[in-house]
Formats: structure tokens, C-alpha cells, sequence
């Protein structure tokens, strides 16, 4: 590469105003420079400055010009020094500096949580809450926030827990909706991934987002929402009052490479390439799969092409799922072989682990994911294989270009790889503009206040809100219903899904009689009242409950068995490891709050003094001590906090010890206290509790 010459080239696009070419050319001259470790010249640096990549600027050989504007756009960010934001990073915290309420749509590689940080640290505001799209995220994202704020703020990711007097709440929409009554003074609503809130992009999470958006959104002084390749905002009262931002900037450059023109559909021609790639690649790779089927199959590709590495790390990895999880499962098999595996179905500390592992770099060169890599983390690689152009779920529908952007989003991140090469395996989507339009559900029908809203909705909207509360009048004997409907008390964002409990229990309340022996000791008391709960929500459990009630009563032992001992249960079900995890996550989410919404409605329709909520409490903690089971949000598996409870070091089963008092008492301990006095603990077990203390570390 010629550098004056192409240099020269860049410079007459920006004189062309083709800034976007611009700066994709010029990215991929930093990328060579970096690469032959030729320095920046000054005639570079003046060009990177005209693209305000102000962070990219190389001080030592910048003239005095460009050197003050380096210094000019850096901010607090929380850390030890200050940070340099690029040109649109910094006019986007001016616009939040100076109170204004924006819905930004930037690249993947935009580098907001910058933005957020430099608030915190510049404003100082009381309250914040951060929605985030899932649990992953929220542990990824208060990891980032208690090395920089643990000394002046609380940070709270999980339910039950008092505020402090300054606080940072970090939630998935469900958990999110419980502290609308408790925050009196709320300073900034932040909505990461605010698509969501649309069911065409979510139909499962949107309703719960937006009664989310609604409740914290009219005691938000300031909001901020953020999402990627956005290309309007249609109006609507979810986000009135907003301004929307589109941030066309890049800060990497794609290098796509439509390898599917040469394969067509020749699956042999697919397979012999990905493992040519990863066999020569030198660095990391993603690989999009899309569905759990393709992860099926591509792990029998992997494990029988792919020779086994000699990393003593991912050897110890090996041993620890063998040990804790099953010799014969796909990623025990996988993980010696440098790959990984990524869905939402894992155990969260198990996908944080493996994360961890792909960052380091004796660790995982590959993972192959389904889209939970673009929702549940944030992080990146230098090669991305789109293997599959569907999505995944029910249909397995083939991706749009909204996902299908957001999944190559993740090559390349800013001081990591300025390229990221796209290898595209199946035809992608056309090209086409998304428009986000938010729009009232019948499923929240229940939780709008008609009157509060009355200038916002239609007659029609207004109609149906009042017919629907008062048959709920009807159903629950009660002259108003609002106390049920605009409390926190309900888990369910589905309107539609409480009134039919209500009606299933109105219309035959005897039917109903011996829900408290859901409280039972002895599981097999449980069998009528699950069956009769479970079939509420037939819609997405489809018709194998006895798996369900099976499954509960196996892991009601879930504290004292082991997975593998629980598996050996489980066969005469036909329930493997892949589907524990799935029945798992059902029972933890779906399950615990449709318990908690029948036993609230059945209360109020029969005036009993009966209440389940024990049960279902039990349930969402998957039948493990509540402390422990949020502790694996941390980053901490069930099997070495069994470990670390058995050595008598901190009682892990006491109900009454809160997370934020259980964390002081691992912080009390030490890591390195923990790791001499446990004595079964193997060489992961050690490499697993280091990385959980780096998550819960507050800094002086």
C-alpha cells in the first residue's frame, strides 16, 4: 500500500463530503500501519483528526493542532485517567450534559457505554437505571460499572435489595418494573437495545420493556435510549418528548467476503472452509449458527476435524465440565479443541466463563452462538462466519437485514481490530431501512392508566382499556381493580394472560383448592396443582408437562445432587444436558411467575389466607439457595459455592443473609483466602473464583 497516495485519496473524499468512504478508507490504512508497525506521520494524524476518530491519534508524532484537540474531547469516564472521545461520542454527552432527552441509533462499534460512564462521572446524579435486554448483559455491564463507581454508588442487579443513598440499577425489563415504586428521585432511564420494546423485533420481552419505559419513564427526569441501524423513529408515546439521534459513524471498517456466490447450497464446500479458517486463523472468531440444531451439528464437524490443543487452561476446562457437567457432552469435547459454545439456555456463569476464555488469549480462538451473542454480551472478534442466514426460533425464519447487521456488527471494536473480515456463507438479506414504531399491545391493556393517558391514545385504545378492566371487575368480585393492575405485584406484562387466569379460577375456584400443597416438603404432593398451572401456558410449553413436573421434582434436589447425578435421574424422561438447561430457564423465568400471578389472583378471588409464594420464590431460584443462585449471575457456579459452604467459610444456604452482606463476606475473605482453605478446589475452580472476584471488587 502506497501511504501518501492513499492518503491523498482519503483526503478527496472528504473534500467530496463522502465522509463515510472516507473514513472506511482511512480505517483501513490505520489497519495496515498497525500491522506493519509503520508510525502514524503527521500528515496521518491531521487526516484522523478530520474524521473526528479523535482517539485514534497518535500524540508522539501529532502536530501541536491535533495534539490540543486530543486533549480537547477527553472526559471522565470513571477510570484512572481521562478517556478521548471521537466527534460523535462527545456530541452526543453534550446533548445529555445540557438535559436533553435523546433515542440515539449508532453503530455496533460506537462505543456507548463511554457516553454513559462520562454522565455518571461529570453529573453525579442520584439514581440511575440501565435496562438492559438480558441477564448476561446486565453482569457484563456491572462488571464495567463497579471498577469505576462501586465507591460512590450501590449497584444493584438483582431484586430485594434496600437502595443506598446514591444508586446504579442495572436490570432486564422483568426486574426493572419492581423498583418503580421504590425510586422517589430517578435522574436518568437509560434503555439499551430500545428495539426491543417493538414485537417485531421481540414479541416476548416488548410488552415487559415498554410497561418498563412507561412506569420508570414518568419519574425519569432525563431519558437516554440506544439501539444500532435504526433509520427513524416513528412518534408515540413511549418515547414522547425524545428527540432521535441517527449517528452514521463508523469507528472499523467490514470486510465482507460473499463466499455463498462461489458455494451456493454445497454443504461439504461450507464445512471444508470453516475449518480451513479456523485451522489458519490468528485470531478470534465468531460463528453465527443460528439455531440449536446447527449447533448441533457444527460441534460434530468441529470435534471430529479439529485437533486438540495443547493450552493447559482449556485442558483444565475440560476436566471441570467433565466433572461438573458430563465427559459426553458436546463442549466438554469442544473446549480442548479451542471453541466454545453460546446460546441463552446456559448456565450464566458457564457462558461468562467461556467469555472470559475467549478474551484471553491462551484461552477460546472460536465460539458458535446462536444471536444471543449479539443481545446478551458485548463482545467482538476479528473474523465473523455467518454459517446460517436464518434466525432461529419458531419457523426458523430467515434473517432480516436489522439482525443480520447487528450480527456482523461484531467484527472488529475500536483498539482491537480496525477490520473485521465477514465471511458470508448463505445469501444475506436485502438491504432495507428499519423503521421502529412502537405501538400500545392489547397485552398491556391493564397496565395503562386510561385517564393519565388520554391525550396519547386513540378512542379505540381508550375503549378497550375500559372494557377489559371492567370485566377484571367482574372476575375478581372487586369494585376496582387497579391496585392488582397498576401495582408491581404482577410478574406478567401480558394483560391478556392474567385475565385469563382470573377467569379460570373465577369460573371454578373448588377446582382450585389445595394450592398450598405446593408448599409441600415432598414433591409428589405437587403433581395435580403443577399439571393445572402449567396448562394455563400451553401456548409455549406445547404438550410434554409431565417433562416439567418430572424435571421439578429431580432438581428439588438441586443443593445437594450433583448435575450429573440429577442427569442419571432424568434418562428414563429422555431430558439430556442441552434440554436440563432449557427446562432450567423455564421453570426460573416462565414458570416461578405465572406461580406468583395464579397465587395473587387466586387470593383475591377466594379471600384464603393460603399463599404459595414460597414455592414459587423456590422455583426461581431453581430449588437452590437464593444467594447461591445469584451468585452465578456473578460469575460464581453452584459447584464451588457448594464447595466454599461445605468448608464452613460463608453459609450460603442462610435465607435471611442478603447478596450485598454475602458479597462483604467473600471481599472479608479474600480470594486467595478461599483458595488455601478449601481443599477440593481443582486448578478452574481457582481460574473461575479469581474472575468472580474481579467482578465484585469496589474500588477505595
Amino acid at each position: 500500500m502506497d501511504i501518501f497516495d492513499t492518503c491523498s485519496r482519503v483526503n478527496d473524499l472528504f473534500e467530496l463530503d463522502r465522509e463515510v468512504e472516507a473514513r472506511d478508507k482511512l480505517i483501513q490504512l490505520l489497519d495496515y500501519l498497525e500491522k506493519t508497525q509503520i508510525p502514524y506521520s503527521e500528515l496521518v494524524n491531521r487526516l484522523i483528526r478530520r474524521s473526528g476518530l479523535y482517539p485514534y491519534l497518535k500524540t508522539e508524532t501529532a502536530t501541536w493542532e491535533d495534539r490540543c484537540a486530543y486533549e480537547a474531547f477527553k472526559v471522565d469516564v470513571g477510570l484512572e485517567l481521562p478517556v478521548t472521545l471521537h466527534r460523535e461520542q462527545s456530541s452526543v454527552l453534550k446533548q445529555l450534559i445540557d438535559g436533553k432527552n435523546i433515542a440515539v441509533s449508532a453503530p455496533t462499534s460506537f462505543g456507548k457505554s463511554f457516553i454513559i460512564d462520562a454522565f455518571i462521572s461529570l453529573k453525579q446524579p442520584k439514581n440511575v437505571v440501565i435496562i438492559v435486554p438480558t441477564l448476561a448483559l446486565t453482569d457484563e455491564t456491572r462488571r464495567r460499572l463497579q471498577q469505576k463507581f462501586s465507591g460512590r454508588y450501590k449497584i444493584i442487579t438483582t431484586g430485594d435489595v434496600p437502595l443506598g443513598e446514591r444508586n446504579i440499577l442495572v436490570f432486564p425489563q422483568e426486574r426493572a418494573i419492581h423498583y418503580a415504586n421504590l425510586i422517589q428521585d430517578l435522574d436518568l432511564l437509560v434503555i439499551d437495545e430500545f428495539y426491543k420494546a417493538s414485537p417485531v423485533f421481540d414479541k416476548e420481552r416488548s410488552p415487559a420493556l415498554l410497561r418498563a419505559i412507561l412506569r420508570l419513564g414518568d419519574i425519569a427526569k432525563q431519558k437516554y435510549f440506544l439501539a444500532p441501524n435504526i433509520s427513524d423513529l416513528k412518534g408515540n408515546f413511549f418515547t414522547k418528548g425524545m428527540e432521535f439521534a441517527l449517528v452514521n459513524f463508523n469507528t472499523v471498517f467490514l470486510e465482507k467476503h460473499e463466499l455463498y456466490r462461489q458455494m451456493g447450497k454445497n454443504e461439504e464446500r461450507k464445512s471444508q472452509f470453516l475449518i480451513q479458517l479456523l485451522q489458519s486463523a490468528k485470531s478470534k472468531t465468531l460463528v453465527y449458527a443460528a439455531t440449536y440444531s446447527n449447533i448441533s451439528s457444527l460441534s460434530t464437524l468441529l470435534i471430529d476435524k479439529l485437533p486438540t490443543l495443547e493450552l493447559e487452561r482449556l485442558h483444565d476446562f475440560e476436566a471441570w465440565l467433565s466433572t461438573n457437567y458430563g465427559r459426553n457432552w458436546h463442549l466438554t469435547k469442544l473446549v480442548k479443541r479451542g471453541v466454545g459454545i453460546h446460546n441463552g439456555q446456559l448456565h450464566r456463569s458457564l457462558s461468562q466463563i467461556q467469555i472470559r476464555l475467549f478474551e484471553d488469549p491462551d484461552g477460546l480462538d472460536t465460539i458458535v452462538s446462536t444471536s444471543s451473542i449479539i443481545e446478551g454480551v458485548n463482545t467482538s472478534a476479528e473474523n465473523i462466519v455467518i454459517w446460517s442466514n436464518k434466525k432461529g426460533g419458531r419457523g426458523n425464519p430467515k434473517l432480516d437485514d436489522f439482525t443480520y447487521k447487528n450480527i456482523i456488527g461484531r467484527g472488529a471494536r475500536m483498539f482491537r481490530h480496525f477490520v473485521g473480515k465477514i465471511y458470508i456463507l448463505e445469501e444475506p438479506p436485502a438491504t432495507t431501512n428499519t423503521q421502529l414504531e412502537l405501538t400500545l399491545p392489547d397485552q398491556l391493556l391493564g397496565s395503562i392508566d386510561e385517564v393519565k393517558y388520554s391525550r396519547d391514545l386513540t378512542p379505540e385504545q381508550i375503549a378497550k382499556i375500559a372494557a377489559y378492566k371492567e370485566e377484571m371487575r367482574g372476575l375478581l368480585h372487586e369494585d376496582s381493580v387497579a391496585e392488582l393492575l397498576n401495582g408491581n405485584e404482577l410478574q406478567s406484562s401480558n394483560s391478556t394472560l392474567i385475565r385469563d387466569i382470573a377467569s379460570a379460577i373465577n369460573s371454578n375456584a373448588k377446582d382450585w383448592n389445595g394450592l398450598g400443597y405446593l408448599n409441600s416438603e415432598n414433591p409428589e404432593d405437587w403433581d395435580r396443582l403443577l399439571y393445572k398451572t402449567i396448562r394455563l401456558r400451553s401456548d409455549i410449553w406445547g404438550t410434554e408437562h409431565h417433562k416439567i413436573v418430572a424435571f421439578m421434582k429431580v432438581i428439588s434436589n438441586n443443593w445437594t445432587n450433583t448435575i450429573p447425578e440429577m442427569l442419571e435421574e432424568l434418562n428414563e424422561y429422555d431430558i439430556g444436558l442441552d434440554e436440563f438447561f432449557k427446562l432450567e430457564r423455564t421453570i426460573t423465568h416462565n414458570l416461578a411467575s405465572l406461580l406468583s400471578d395464579v397465587n395473587l389472583i387466586y387470593r383475591k378471588i377466594t379471600k384464603t389466607a393460603i399463599d404459595i409464594s414460597p414455592f414459587a420464590a423456590r422455583v426461581s431460584f431453581a430449588f437452590l439457595p437464593p444467594n447461591v443462585f445469584r451468585l452465578e449471575e456473578y460469575g460464581l457456579p453452584r459447584m464451588i459455592s457448594r464447595k466454599i459452604h461445605h468448608a464452613g467459610l460463608i453459609d450460603l444456604a442462610d435465607v435471611t443473609l442478603s447478596l450485598h452482606d454475602c458479597i462483604d463476606q467473600f471481599l472479608a475473605s479474600g480470594a486467595q483466602s478461599i483458595k488455601l482453605s478449601v481443599k477440593n478446589l481443582d486448578r478452574f475452580d481457582h481460574y473461575v473464583i479469581n474472575h468472580f472476584f474481579e467482578g465484585i471488587q469496589r474500588i477505595k
